[in-house]
């Protein structure tokens, strides 16, 4: 299988052929712009080392994943839970290798804004079971300055969720 980096076009593999999976990932990410696609697949793979954070991605978490995914790409609740199932098998596969260049990309390709989106969007997919471990918001804050988010604007979305963070 490739890693995340082949399916998001930034390196290339030449000796593999996608996966079945990369395949049916693709083809449901066919109707969008490539680099929209790319975002999305991104985004997945982005929420995915946050929930894999504390070594288990649970159902709420998945489910989370998938609303987000599917709002922010305008996405079928199928095709949403397809690009998440594929975003934490790849994360669980290459995240070692790949968590940082993923994040990377995203921060050189995204506005503020949308990077201040994706770590409330890590805030909510931590949240989901009422509590934020404290794992997850060491992960929210690593993400965050790969991501370039400033220290006052982690700070205030942070503070949106101290009720459910580890004291």
């Amino acid at each position: 299988m490739a890693s995340i980096l082949s399916f998001l076009g930034l390196a290339p593999d030449p000796g593999s052929t996608d996966s079945d999976t990369l395949q049916t990932i693709a083809s449901e990410l066919d109707r969008l712009e490539p680099a929209q696609a790319r975002y999305i697949a991104a985004f997945a793979f982005v929420l995915s080392r946050l929930a894999a954070a504390d070594h288990d991605v649970t159902p709420l978490e998945a489910r989370a994943m998938e609303r987000l995914v599917r709002e922010k790409g305008e996405l079928p609740a199928e095709q949403a839970a397809l690009v998440v199932e594929m975003a934490t098998r790849q994360q669980r596969l290459f995240g070692a290798t790949d968590d940082f260049l993923v994040t990377r990309e995203l921060q050189r390709n995204t506005t503020y804004e949308q990077r201040l989106h994706l770590v409330e969007c890590l805030f909510a997919v931590a949240a989901t079971d009422a509590h934020i471990r404290a794992e997850e918001g060491d992960e929210i804050g690593r993400i965050a300055r790969e991501l370039r988010i400033e220290q006052v604007d982690l700070s205030r979305l942070r503070s949106q969720h101290l009720r459910i963070l580890p004291s």
